[in-house]
C-alpha cells in the first residue's frame, strides 16, 4: 500500500507470453526502492504469480550510491525474475535461462 499522499507508481509490460504489472511502493523520488510488487499473468492460461522485489540500478563512482535505473528484480525461491527498463523479461534458475522475452511498456 502506498504511503499517504504518495500514490504508488504502476506500469504494465506486455510480452508475447505475459502481462506484467509492476508497482513501486516507495515515496516518489526515492532511489533504490526495495518494496516493489510484480503481478504476472500468463496470456494463454490466465495463471498468475505475485512477487515482491526491488529496483536495480548501476552504482555511482563511490560504489555504494545507486545511479542509473536499470529495472527490477524479483525472486520466487531459486527462480529470479528480472524486468529491464527496455522491456526485457528474463527468468532464470541458477545459470539456466527459463524464459527471455521482449515486450512493450504501457506507462
Amino acid at each position: 500500500m502506498a504511503a499517504a499522499g504518495h500514490p504508488a507508481q504502476a506500469d504494465t509490460l506486455t510480452t508475447p507470453s505475459f502481462v506484467i504489472q509492476i508497482e513501486e511502493h516507495c515515496e516518489e523520488g526515492v532511489v533504490g526502492c526495495d518494496d516493489v510488487s510484480y503481478r504476472g499473468t500468463h496470456r494463454k492460461t490466465g495463471q498468475g504469480i505475485a512477487l515482491r522485489g526491488r529496483t536495480l540500478h548501476t552504482l555511482c563512482a563511490d560504489g555504494v550510491t545507486p545511479c542509473r535505473f536499470l529495472g527490477y528484480e524479483f525472486r520466487n525461491g531459486a527462480v529470479r525474475y528480472v524486468v529491464l527498463e527496455d522491456g526485457t523479461l528474463t527468468v532464470t534458475q541458477g545459470r539456466k535461462v527459463l524464459l527471455e522475452e521482449s515486450g512493450e511498456w504501457d506507462h
